[in-house]
């Protein structure tokens, strides 16, 4: 993660790589006192730069100690998408097209935003400073660790390493940066390809995680996973040269008082193939991202530890390499999962399902307050929502009203969607198990939930995030880079919080 440091502070003097200006349309018809006024004036006046959401410009200057102009519209002020999502956004672009100038410094003011009610930094939203913390972390991600010439080599390399903001509470913004980094890192993880995590290889990379930050961790093997009757987990794995493995990480709060305590369930299908039901070849591009779902639990976990947070935080990975061979998992295969429900087997491509089953068993045993479970799960969640928004689903509202609450605030699009429903439950139904594992087309990502559910005790209050449209990136925009997201880990880390 590149070092960068986000600091507040007054701006007279201030000299150095570039000024950062996000502005609203009404700012360029009626300018308001910011660094370099007189430039966006002119520019203003040209309609060179008028403000409009999604616009930006870059203007070299050669005089006043500031080598590059950076302004990023917003958008009517008046309008719903000026918010502090779009801040967010517009900030990170901002300063990853700075850093990819060589500029080794920023200024943004900000002032001229937090400007009465509705504004995106007014009242109803006081933690601007974590928003930018947050943007300044995710500014300079990029996975090009195997490449020999790094991406844009002809700008040369993400130099920012100051960002200056009048006004803003450093600590806030700290927990910004946490957020981010803790994405980043769940990024990093899911972006490494199949033949660099495999189940075992993701296990020690969460050993030395636990190692490096305190936490417990435990795995289980194969011979343990069949003395603890993971038969769904060893059904998906059973094809693959590389066993699958589960993955346990406990966060405690020094001296054990906790006012809560959560589960995160991911999915770690370190590739999918799609098993004998092999998927179309373009199909499989990008299934090294089947693991998001267990990246981002780490991710969460780690910064539960890095914030200190007085939540008790568990983790449980279920991770298997869906492969076809001799020994694979077949279409009408009969297994059991660890609660003793039997599942027959239509599809094996509906393979994160059958993992997850089990470790939603486990995580029910825990007794929890809460269990999240996040996936790559359904495409068909990625029809209904597009590639920018994640569907939730929730048989509490109480849970469901905090996680949309905690997605608004860190600028993660959820929406719920059904997770009970009793014409879709009778497509459960098999004359030969108590479950099938894949139903018609239509409803496909409420067949999943429905089908989760029966792994989940019904007194415990349980989400299900299915995050399979927005888990990759095929470009960069807004705190996104190009590859994995680890969409959700700063939605999952402000609901932990805010307990």
């Amino acid at each position: 993660m590149v070092e960068l440091k986000v600091r507040g502070g007054d701006a007279a003097g201030w000299s150095g790589g570039a000024v950062v200006l996000l502005l609203r349309e009404e700012d360029c018809r009626s300018v308001p006192e910011v660094p370099c006024r007189d430039a966006v004036k002119e520019l203003a006046a040209r309609k060179d730069f008028t403000g409009k959401t999604g616009t930006s410009l870059r203007v070299p200057l050669l005089s006043g100690g500031v080598r590059n102009l950076f302004l990023v519209g917003l958008g009517n002020g008046e309008d719903e998408a000026c918010n502090a999502e779009a801040v967010r956004n517009a900030l990170t672009a901002a300063l990853r097209e700075a850093g990819r100038h060589r500029c080794e410094s920023a200024l943004v003011p900000m002032a001229h935003l937090n400007v009465g009610a509705g504004r995106p930094f007014g009242p109803e939203a006081p933690d601007w400073s974590v928003v930018v913390g947050e943007a300044a972390g995710l500014s300079g991600y990029a996975f090009d660790k195997y490449k020999e010439r790094k991406e844009d080599d002809e700008e040369g390399p993400f130099a920012l390493r100051e960002v200056l903001v009048p006004g803003l509470d450093e600590a806030a913004a700290r927990r910004g940066m946490t957020y981010a980094a803790a994405q980043v890192a769940a990024r990093d993880l899911a972006n490494e390809p199949g033949c660099v995590i495999n189940p075992p290889a993701l296990a020690d990379r969460a050993q030395a995680m636990a190692e490096e930050l305190g936490l417990a961790c435990e795995v289980w093997d194969e011979a343990r996973l069949k003395e603890e009757r993971m038969g769904a987990l060893l059904a998906v794995g059973s094809g693959s040269a590389t066993p699958p493995r589960l993955i346990r990480l406990s966060y405690v709060p020094r001296g054990g008082k906790a006012r809560g305590k959560v589960v995160f369930v991911g999915k770690g299908i370190t590739f999918d193939s799609g098993g004998l039901d092999i998927k179309p070849a373009s199909s499989m591009t990008t299934m090294k991202g089947d693991k998001s779902g267990a990246c981002c639990v780490m991710g969460i976990l780690r910064g539960a530890a890095e914030m200190k947070l007085d939540v008790e935080v568990h983790g449980i990975l279920a991770s298997a390499e869906n492969m076809p061979s001799g020994s694979s998992f077949r279409p009408d295969d009969i297994v059991r999962a660890r609660n003793g429900k039997t599942i027959e087997i239509n599809n094996t491509d509906a393979e994160g399902r059958l993992v997850l089953a089990d470790a939603l068993c486990l995580a029910s045993e825990m007794r929890p307050d809460a269990i999240v479970d996040i996936a790559t799960l359904t495409g068909a969640c990625a029809v209904a929502l597009g590639n920018w928004r994640a569907g939730l689903f929730s048989r509490s509202d109480g849970l469901s009203e905090a996680l949309l609450a905690s997605a608004r605030r860190r600028g993660e699009r959820f929406w719920r969607l059904p997770a009970e429903d009793d014409r879709i439950a009778e497509k459960l139904k098999s004359p030969f198990a108590d479950l099938v594992n894949s139903g018609q087309r239509y409803g496909g990502a409420t067949f999943a939930a429905l089908f989760l559910g029966n792994f989940v005790d019904r007194a415990i209050p349980w989400a299900h995030l299915d995050i399979a449209g927005v888990d990759f990136m095929e470009k960069a925009w807004g705190v996104y880079a190009r590859g994995a997201s680890a969409f959700g880990v700063r939605t999952c880390l402000d609901y932990l919080a805010s307990l």
